[in-house]
């Protein structure tokens, strides 16, 4: 079997996938699981590939945000539809980002940047690419606040903490995972994270939802199949998945690597999450008018 993960090797998604795939062969009677990197086009080349696959359980996705939900509406010609193509078989975690800026800026809270953002109208915040999270979580925030930052695209989340540490930007919504090293070495300020409770890594950083009731913003990632899945596989790659997250190991991997949490439940269940990202997130896209060439 092989998991078509749609981003390139060292990341966070590829990190969970391997931890999957390491855990994989005892609970699964001895079947692999091969990593496949399949990075590129805003997760839609590795999308395509298993949508066009065939449903016999030999081929299966990572899933996320943009690949499996707001692809086509970033990218009208994607060679599929989000809604239609995959089989839902298992929300695998969520991962909380983190309000961060340069330890420089004069903000020493999420109350006062948001002050001072209402004050310069143009103050650059940066984003890893058109349609990620941290990038629509900002917006909504902006949004919600009444802010008018300027966005400024980077190619990857190496970058964009580049770019705080320089000071080319004043902030960014990154997982805790990237983020933390630099918090810990006085680098960064971490101001708010985007679960609507705290983050045990970052104790005494209050969520965003205490100035913005009811707002949560994650990066999450569960694992799909081709449309038309028989039910049998789909409910027997279900189980492995939950016995996966069920492994002290992986679950603690998943807590203290990536600040995450780990979900696991039922193929309706992540179906249901699915279609309601797809509902919170395709109005704000429209708006904005956001495209990925």
């Amino acid at each position: 079997m092989r998991l078509v993960v749609p981003f390139g090797a060292g990341g966070a998604a590829d990190t969970l996938a391997r931890s999957l795939a390491n855990a994989f062969p005892p609970l699964a009677g001895g079947q692999s699981l091969v990593v496949e990197n399949r990075g590129g086009a805003g997760g839609t080349i590795a999308g395509a590939v298993v949508a066009q696959a065939k449903p016999d359980g030999a081929t299966l996705m990572l899933a996320d945000l943009g690949a499996n939900a707001i692809a086509r509406e970033l990218q009208p010609t994607t060679p599929y539809d989000p809604t239609t193509a995959f089989t839902p078989i298992c929300h695998l975690a969520n991962m909380p980002l983190v309000l961060v800026v340069p330890a420089s800026l004069p903000a020493a809270d999420l109350a006062g940047f948001v002050a001072l953002a209402r004050t310069r109208r143009d103050m650059p915040y940066a984003h890893p690419g058109i349609g990620y999270a941290g990038h629509l979580a900002q917006e909504a925030m902006n949004r919600d606040l009444g802010l008018r930052m300027v966005p400024v695209p980077y190619r990857s989340g190496a970058e964009v903490a580049r770019s705080i540490l320089a000071g080319e930007t004043l902030s960014t919504l990154m997982t805790v995972s990237t983020a933390l090293p630099f918090i810990r070495e006085g680098k960064m300020r971490a101001l708010a994270v985007s679960t609507r409770g705290p983050v045990a890594l970052l104790p005494g950083v209050p969520p965003i939802a205490q100035l913005l009731p009811g707002f949560e913003a994650v990066v999450w990632n569960g694992v799909v199949g081709p449309a038309s899945l028989p039910p049998e596989l789909t409910q027997a790659a279900n189980r492995v998945f939950n016995a996966i997250l069920a492994e002290p190991a992986v679950a603690e991997a998943i807590r203290t690597r990536q600040a995450g949490e780990p979900i696991g439940g039922t193929p309706e269940e992540f179906a249901a999450f699915i279609e309601a990202e797809i509902a919170r997130w395709t109005p704000l896209v429209r708006s904005l008018g956001l495209r990925v060439e």
